[in-house]
């Protein structure tokens, strides 16, 4: 059902492994965590533009707020006028409130892609979405745009004596898949530190951001929630990104695998450094339009001495 996800993201990853290949053994763990990361970037890079019309649309959001305050007044018995009112402010102020979503909804795809790639090159388990297949014929099966030859590469890969496929809850039985040579425990002692610097990286992501819209409130860039109620659905959504998304990694970690669990590694390195580049980028353009602004001003105030022009008194003197 989900091909249309699975095919590119394994083409990709495919394509990264093949380069890679080219330094690093194609048979090493390293090989293919880089190709890992590598198609994160990637994943990352098509979605700048994307990430930064994102930021301008929450920019205008912010001024457009205040403006649809004043039309749920007006109109507060009026539903229909109401509705088309707004889209009429919409379209002047240029808002979109989908364009906000969109590097949201595509990352969440690539994730489960990603994950349910990975996880295909063992399909010796028995468990939901598994195949049952013996460990002979797991290694003589394709997995997506991956030949038995890539299948059985990824299965040898190790990284620190542990499979890229392997995860903390993986039944035992799975471990012959990979030649067996590990324990739980060694799965642990390679997950948990990666799972932690996940944790803590998503959640110092989300402080950036956080920290930047009170400091934009508190110099008067941004004006705070309109009312109580809006307050507490930002202070909830805070909330989440500071501490419910980093504990749902923490609790669900035992689930991913090594491979996925460089992916979310390299996805906050990125997001880390591109915070900053947009950051910087917004507040550039933001301080660009305010000294347009007052040049504009500027430029239409009455120079000194001079009266302002007021048409209403040159209309009265041609009546007399």
């Amino acid at each position: 059902m989900l091909n249309f996800i699975y095919w590119p993201i394994s083409a990709i990853l495919w394509f990264w492994h093949k380069v890679v290949s080219f330094v690093i053994s194609p048979d090493s763990g390293v090989s293919w965590v880089l190709a890992i990361v590598l198609l994160t970037f990637t994943i990352r890079a098509l979605l700048v533009k994307p990430t930064v019309n994102q930021m301008r649309s929450v920019r205008r959001m912010q001024e457009f707020q205040p403006h649809m305050e004043e039309i749920r007044k007006k109109y507060a018995n009026d539903q229909q006028k109401m509705m088309e009112e707004t889209r009429k402010l919409q379209k002047e102020m240029g808002v979109n409130p989908i364009a906000g979503c969109i590097p949201m909804l595509v990352q969440i795809p690539v994730f489960i892609g990603l994950f349910h790639v990975l996880r295909s090159f063992n399909r010796t388990g028995t468990g939901t979405g598994q195949l049952g297949l013996s460990v002979e014929q797991n290694r003589a099966t394709a997995n997506y745009i991956f030949n038995p030859d890539d299948v059985q590469s990824f299965l040898d890969a190790r990284l620190f004596g542990v499979p890229l496929s392997a995860y903390i809850s993986m039944p035992k039985e799975m471990y012959e898949a990979f030649g067996g040579g590990f324990t739980q425990i060694n799965i642990i002692s390679v997950a948990a530190p990666l799972i932690l610097i996940i944790v803590v990286a998503t959640h110092m992501n989300a402080r950036l951001s956080v920290d930047r819209q009170k400091a934009r409130i508190a110099s008067g860039k941004q004006k705070p929630a309109a009312n109580s109620q809006m307050q507490m659905q930002t202070d909830m959504m805070n909330r989440m990104m500071l501490w419910f998304m980093p504990l749902t990694i923490l609790f669900t970690g035992v689930l991913w695998h090594i491979g996925l669990l460089f992916y979310m590694v390299s996805n906050n390195i990125w997001t880390f450094f591109q915070q900053r580049a947009v950051f910087a980028k917004m507040d550039a353009e933001e301080e660009a339009e305010l000294a347009a602004k007052k040049e504009s001003k500027r430029a239409t105030a009455p120079k000194p001495g001079q009266r302002p022009d007021n048409p209403k008194r040159k209309g009265n003197k041609r009546k007399n």
